[in-house]
């Protein structure tokens, strides 16, 4: 089997071979541990009827583990500097596309018609750069990709917020509108010493698994996730003095927010962290008739 990517010495000797200096910009922090890299690709259960997206791919050390299992890897690099590199480091690896761009421009559901027709198994298995974590997250899921889940990593704090359950201090927007897609779970920790340069702080890996069918049906998904951040604009208010200041004309339309509480059951007097996503989804779906004017999302 080829030499590992991931250990410290190698990493060091493929970063002096090319001149490669790490840019803060971009959040680049190299994995330098062949374990953990092993431990992330085994909770995706890749097989070779399986397809693997991967987001940073940068020297290659986690493309090279998931092309041992997957059937097809295609990468997605936004930094021009590193081409030449993975172009090296990934050579024995025939079953690996590296695509130069900027994963947030890009149509994620046509490249997978163009490249990943033959694969009904795909998962995305990715490091992901704290700065656009979430960005990267909500793309994917808005796009409704035909992927069976992910397995990425990322900040710890940002991880416990996509995790969080009802109650608790990191629960929030950003909680339910994973959740409604995907059953969010953290499969393991990272420390910040098996990466380079370290970062500040330490990573999670969390694994999403795609629902077959949603926790709660609505009727409008942006307005549900309108409703969402509107409950949690202030964190302190009760729930409904922040639709009230958040829902289009929500002062004068105060009884009519009351009614949908009313008749969802819930108390105005809660705030939005102890709603669960089916209360969310129903009172989402009784306020829409008299809110549909909804600002842009």
């Amino acid at each position: 089997m080829t030499k590992d990517i991931a250990t410290p010495k190698r990493t060091q000797e493929i970063l002096k071979k090319y001149g490669f200096s790490f840019k803060k910009s971009l959040g680049q922090n190299f994995l330098i541990d062949p374990n953990v890299l092993h431990n992330i690709v085994s909770h995706a259960d890749l097989t070779e009827e399986s397809a693997a997206i991967e987001i940073g791919p940068g020297i290659g050390a986690l493309t090279e583990h998931l092309a041992r299992k997957a059937g097809h890897v295609v990468a997605f690099e936004i930094d021009q500097r590193l081409l030449p590199v993975l172009e090296d480091t990934l050579s024995p690896y025939y079953n690996v596309e590296i695509i130069h761009s900027d994963i947030l421009k890009v149509n994620v559901s046509e490249m997978m018609k163009e490249k990943l027709a033959d694969y009904k198994d795909v998962m995305v298995v990715a490091n992901l750069p704290y700065y656009v974590t979430t960005p990267i997250l909500t793309k994917l899921l808005m796009e409704k990709l035909p992927i069976r889940g992910m397995i990425v990593m990322m900040q710890k704090e940002v991880a416990d917020r996509i995790t969080a359950k009802p109650s608790t201090k990191a629960y929030g927007s950003l909680s339910i509108a994973i959740q409604y897609y995907m059953k969010a779970e953290i499969a393991m920790m990272v420390p910040k010493t098996v990466f380079i340069p370290q970062p500040n702080v330490d990573s999670a890996v969390i694994k999403l698994t795609r629902y077959e069918t949603a926790p709660v049906s609505v009727l409008d998904e942006d307005f549900l996730f309108f409703v969402c951040r509107s409950s949690f604009a202030q964190r302190r208010k009760t729930i409904i003095n922040n639709l009230q200041s958040q829902l289009p004309h929500g002062k004068e339309k105060k009884e009519l927010i009351l009614a949908a509480l009313a008749e969802a059951s819930i108390d105005p007097t809660r705030r939005g962290e102890t709603l669960t996503i089916q209360e969310f989804g129903n009172l989402a779906n009784l306020l829409l008739p008299n809110f549909k004017e909804t600002p842009e999302l």
